[in-house]
């Protein structure tokens, strides 16, 4: 919790360690006694130098990034990705494999239409609630590449695997579950991962993009986009975001120190689990519709009941969390509920109060739930 008493579960831009931000604080006016701040520090000099380079040395410690494969620090969020990914990788004449389990798995794909083929490996269906039995699936070897999301954001669904190809390199987008638990990152060929949910601030995306993967960009790709004029500049093509790049090595450093990869997941596993056992034990007044293996870790989604109150009851319990310092708690606009992001910077004590709310709401709407 931070100095003023709110505790923010925020889906993104998200909470930040308190750590962290003690630091920027501090290094605001004069980092490092260079006398100005980061925020006015020209990209080009010896100083960010290091800071981009720090970010770098310490992500691939964190994450156990091979040699053949570059980190690029770009602008545009996993948005921005959706077009880049086909620019640099779906050559004329070939498909992009497409799963589509949530609203940014189906955006990325959308996207991905303007630019060429796209298949989309899982039938459409009505809701989103996990991810289909794979003998489902109608994948193509000869697809250019295999694209997934990892972490549904606003629905709550979290890939409990790694998808198999049968040869087509994988493209994850991890923006919301980057760094929450370990990854071989030799199963990819990319993965990209937006900073404002678990590794920094907005406006810097993190790409990490094999070799052989770079130098085949469509004519048409802007140059801002294209990975391998990025990897030749080290993301300096243009301004980068400074700031949000030096924010970001900050945290790296933070997760380094409280343990790594893999201490993030043991933390992450406990938080989750004591809102999800707190939802089983209500006896149905809270509900998760998401298939118990495919629950996210990070994004934590429930309704109030399933009656006609269901609507009433999320709205009072928004108000009231909010007015005892729990924020962004309500549901995505487009499919409503509650929602409790639970990033790394998140501690279990703050979920323990978040649970301690949920069961005095409970007892005390309880009659209300009845009689709906």
């Amino acid at each position: 919790m931070n100095g003023s008493g709110v505790i923010n579960f925020s889906a993104g831009p998200s909470k930040l360690p308190e750590k962290v931000m003690e630091k920027a604080n501090s290094e605001l006016l004069n980092y490092r006694g260079t006398g100005h701040s980061v925020l006015e520090m020209s990209h080009r000099s010896a100083e960010f130098s290091q800071i981009i380079h720090e970010a770098e040395s310490t992500l691939r410690e964190l994450v156990g990034i091979p040699a053949n494969y570059h980190v690029l620090f770009l602008q545009g969020g996993g948005s921005g990705q959706f077009s880049a990914i086909p620019l640099n990788l779906l050559q004329p004449g070939k498909t992009a494999d497409y799963i589509v389990t949530g609203t940014w798995s189906a955006k990325a794909a959308k996207e991905a239409e303007k630019y060429g083929k796209v298949h989309r490996v899982i039938a459409d269906v009505e809701k989103h609630v996990g991810v289909p039995c794979t003998t489902k699936w109608t994948t193509n070897p000869d697809a250019a590449y295999l694209h997934y999301c990892d972490n549904e954001t606003i629905h709550g669904i979290e890939f409990p695997f790694v998808p198999e190809s049968d040869g087509p390199p994988i493209v994850c987008d991890m923006s919301s579950n980057f760094l929450s638990r370990p990854i071989d990152v030799t199963k990819f060929g990319l993965i990209y991962a937006g900073a404002q949910k678990n590794i920094g601030c907005a406006g810097v995306t993190v790409v990490i993009v094999r070799d052989d993967l770079v130098g085949h960009a469509l004519k048409e790709c802007p140059t801002i986009l294209n990975y391998k004029e990025q990897a030749a500049c080290n993301s300096l093509y243009n301004t980068p975001p400074s700031y949000s790049i030096y924010i970001m090595g900050l945290v790296l450093q933070w997760v380094k120190e409280q343990g790594g990869v893999a201490a993030m997941e043991r933390k992450s596993a406990a938080k989750s689990e004591l809102i999800y056992d707190t939802i089983r034990r209500s006896n149905g007044f809270y509900v998760c519709p998401i298939e118990d293996k495919f629950q996210s870790r990070m994004n934590i989604t429930f309704r109030i009941g399933s009656g006609k109150c269901t609507d009433e009851l999320e709205k009072r319990f928004v108000q009231e969390a909010g007015k005892v310092g729990m924020k962004q708690l309500k549901g995505h606009r487009s499919i409503g509920g509650i929602r409790v992001s639970c990033y790394n910077a998140i501690h279990l004590e703050e979920v323990q109060v978040l649970v301690n709310f949920m069961q005095a709401f409970q007892r005390e709407n309880t009659h209300l739930f009845h009689e709906c």
